[in-house]
């Protein structure tokens, strides 16, 4: 029996690329002082419809649970994360930088880069303002995917302003309640025909060619000024572009993506200020801002750049046992080497030399203890390097100092 169309086994090999990818972002959310939370894979449908309204159904995995209770699975963290700081906001000094790593679900159509589950890094900060918040947020982005090998050759962010484009629409005679229309089409702009494009903009406004313009228009403005020049030199992985509006309604304020140069995947990574939610899901007024980055994207273009790592086993020794009558001692001395923080595997059943050396081999151990009878009277044991073949006799008391 196969897995559900659009999930994922992880067999070790895959385990370990998917523990190296959270080891680095982690690492880089470590060193920017954010703190790791989590909270519930499944939560109230209510939740996700509350933010983003009824039609987010049909992209959830939801049900009616065994207490009459309507359920979803998570497609994102945002609801959770607003839920949990409205709940305990003031145990918390301002801002609050928090990080998680979870796995989500979205019921969609599956493609490159896009599958019905995955891993997210996600990244806030809550109760800041200041546009010192933004450049912090994209600045953990960049570093993250500068950790894993990327260059500004290879990811660019594309930074916009919804405020910007507020302003816009509203010279341009766009009403605020056909706004969130108008910010769909513009979500749209680079994945439908210009046609399509004009025809939907020419049933909000007769200023078609003006919007087209400020679409195209990537001189950076007011709050973009400040967010430059406070990226430093991270800025050098930095573009303006308006056709960057971020689709969902919650978004308040600059937003931006990161897309590989190439354009020949999805987003890499998107986010922006939505500093109105958590009053709408919690009722608690604070300021917030986050991104999330998903695990399938980064990994298709980390393969693309040649960038995924050769993950070598973890194990630091093989215990061969030559002799079956000293088996007794090689436990002992296996115990004692897992005791000094070792990864130590042996043979769990009697088994030829031979074959102990090709099970070392074939589970990455980097050395074999061999455990003699010769060598085990004189109070040692040969330990022998598996890439290189050499070896040498090591007293036992020496040999934890050998592996370390």
């Amino acid at each position: 029996m196969n897995s559900l169309p659009g999930f994922r086994d992880f067999y070790p090999e895959s385990l370990a690329l998917r523990r190296y990818l959270f080891g680095k972002w982690r690492d880089a959310a470590r060193r920017y002082g954010f703190r790791e939370y989590d909270g519930p894979p499944l939560e109230p449908l209510e939740l996700f419809t509350k933010k983003s309204g009824d039609e987010i159904v049909r992209q959830l995995y939801n049900f009616i649970d065994k207490g009459e209770r309507a359920v979803a699975l998570r497609p994102e963290m945002t609801p959770t994360l607003a839920r949990m700081v409205g709940a305990r906001h003031r145990d918390y000094k301002k801002p609050i930088k928090w990080f998680a790593i979870p796995q989500l679900f979205r019921y969609e159509k599956q493609q490159r880069g896009r599958l019905r589950e995955h891993f997210q890094f996600n990244a806030d900060i809550i109760g800041e303002t200041e546009v010192g918040a933004d450049a912090e947020l994209i600045a953990l982005a960049i570093d993250s995917l500068r950790s894993f090998g990327l260059t500004e050759q290879d990811v660019v962010v594309r930074i916009s302003d919804r405020r910007a484009w507020q302003r816009q629409f509203a010279a341009v005679g766009i009403g605020e309640e056909q706004m969130y229309e108008a910010f769909q089409v513009i979500d749209k702009i680079e994945r439908e025909p210009l046609a399509k494009t004009r025809e939907k903009l020419a049933a909000l406004t007769s200023k078609v060619d003006e919007v087209l313009a400020f679409a195209n228009d990537n001189t950076p403005r007011d709050e973009l000024k400040d967010l430059f020049s406070k990226l430093g030199t991270r800025a050098m992985f930095c573009a303006v572009d308006f056709k960057i509006v971020r689709g969902l309604a919650y978004y308040t304020g600059i937003v931006w993506e990161i897309h590989d140069r190439k354009g020949e995947l999805r987003a890499v990574a998107g986010g922006g200020r939505y500093d109105t939610l958590l009053k709408q899901v919690s009722g608690v007024d604070l300021p917030a801002l986050g991104f999330g980055m998903g695990d399938v994207v980064l990994t298709e273009l980390l393969k693309d750049r040649e960038l995924l790592p050769k993950l070598e086993s973890e194990l630091d020794c093989y215990v061969v046992i030559a002799e079956e009558s000293l088996r007794p001692n090689a436990l002992a001395l296996i115990h004692e080497l897992r005791d000094a923080g070792l990864a130590v595997d042996y043979p769990l059943a009697p088994e030829k030399v031979g074959k102990q050396f090709q099970m070392a081999s074939a589970l990455g151990a980097r050395r074999a203890v061999v455990v003699g009878p010769d060598e085990w009277a004189a109070g040692e044991v040969t330990l022998k390097n598996l890439a290189t073949g050499t070896q040498e006799r090591v007293q036992t008391a020496a040999l934890i100092s050998k592996l370390t």
